[in-house]
């Protein structure tokens, strides 16, 4: 078995970024072999309001993982799963999932639940109880926050819904980490968040939140408290970015690809006042199986540093992308228009194609590493400098579990 070697199965659209061709690149350029499973295959993604294509049929997905296991061709030592649009197709990509796991019960897999967005679904209703059933397979999953909510039937209003929402994703469903790369920062969800990552009031709406919860027990603890006599049930972190104007497509697919490149379960982490290490680029040969934890007690784990550094990257693509549909003709960057847009089918084409995401010509920020220095909550006056990034680290929220609301 290859140590980097990745079965990535999403969309596919022949023109632009988003699924498998927003995943493939990223994983490519930081040292992965990818093998890609189309689930479909269309010119452009569904944002330009018309595209040609079809979806991949549950019996061509089947004939496609027979013969790559009979041709000794499937065995990843990651899995990456993303948008899937009906639930046969979602079972037959289960029963692979299973198959994989059970012949490598070290194989890191990360289950990215693609059903919608802003609360409403772009998948059939029917593939909700496959992916919860799904959940237990997952080493790290990279849901929205509406993909929490359905999945968790748990509306994110407060404080106490949001642990209500992570507790049962860690123990109903047996998920070892869990990321959550952008929630609105509602009143309720600022006022919460510890002061060293708060940002001034008056900018809390032009914000989202970057969450992060890794377990702290096993799957097979009886005893509720951890080690160190807490209560906590995981370790809690997150990070707020600025919002960056527009509509884009394939920056969850960006994300997911680049936590699932970046983490490393065996790694070991000093604490934030000794100098962070730079991230290995290989893979333990031994690593520790998905449902172990796979941390100490410490501020920082392996999926905090691989997300921080997902979304230290993904930003940046954004910035460059938002920086470039700027500098098209105005024929190209015209605003939103519903009924503009309905009798000038052309309008939204151009609009979408000017905000495609800008992968290649971001690849220094793909393959660099980004510095470690605090960043003010709008600032980012060094970010163009060639090949530098900097780092959005992910702070430890120390009292989420006890917290008051």
């Amino acid at each position: 078995m290859s140590q980097r070697r990745v079965l990535s199965i999403q969309s596919h659209v022949a023109f632009g970024y988003v699924g498998g061709k927003a995943a493939a690149f990223p994983l490519q350029c930081l040292g992965y072999d990818v093998d890609l499973v189309n689930t479909v295959n269309f010119s452009n993604h569904s944002g330009y309001g018309r595209l040609g294509g079809r979806k991949t049929s549950t019996e061509e997905l089947e004939s496609i993982f027979q013969a790559m296991e009979s041709n000794e061709l499937l065995d990843p030592s990651r899995l990456l799963t993303g948008y899937i649009p009906n639930a046969d197709a979602l079972n037959a990509i289960k029963k692979l999932a299973e198959k994989l796991r059970k012949q490598n019960p070290n194989l890191i897999y990360l289950l990215d639940p693609v059903m919608g967005d802003a609360g409403k679904l772009y998948v059939s209703a029917d593939v909700i109880p496959v992916y919860q059933s799904m959940l237990p397979l997952s080493t790290v999953i990279t849901p929205n926050w509406f993909e929490v909510e359905t999945l968790t039937s748990t509306q994110l209003t407060s404080l106490p819904s949001l642990r209500h929402a992570l507790t049962i994703l860690h123990t109903q469903y047996h998920v070892p980490h869990i990321a959550i790369s952008s929630i609105p920062l509602k009143p309720w969800l600022a006022q919460s968040l510890p002061a060293s990552i708060r940002p001034p009031e008056a900018s809390e709406s032009a914000h989202l939140l970057c969450i992060t919860s890794s377990l702290i027990h096993s799957k097979s603890d009886s005893d509720d408290r951890h080690e160190n006599g807490s209560s906590e049930l995981s370790l809690v972190h997150a990070q707020c970015v600025p919002l960056i104007a527009g509509y884009f497509s394939g920056v969850g697919d960006l994300f997911s690809a680049l936590v699932l490149a970046h983490y490393h379960p065996s790694q070991s982490f000093p604490s934030p006042s000794s100098p962070s290490p730079s991230p290995t680029p290989y893979e333990n040969p031994n690593p520790t199986p998905h449902s172990e934890p796979t941390h100490s007690y410490k501020d920082t784990t392996p999926l905090t540093t691989a997300v921080s550094l997902s979304l230290s990257k993904t930003h940046q693509v954004l910035l460059r992308t938002f920086s470039h549909s700027e500098s098209l003709p105005e024929s190209e960057r015209l605003g939103t228009d519903d009924e503009k847009d309905g009798n000038e089918p052309i309008r939204k084409v151009r609009r979408m194609k000017g905000r495609e995401l800008r992968l290649v010509q971001s690849i220094d920020v793909i393959r660099g590493e980004p510095k470690r220095q605090k960043l003010g909550h709008d600032g980012d006056e060094n970010e163009e400098e060639e090949g530098v990034v900097q780092m959005r680290e992910l702070v430890r929220w120390d009292e989420f579990w006890s917290q008051k609301p």
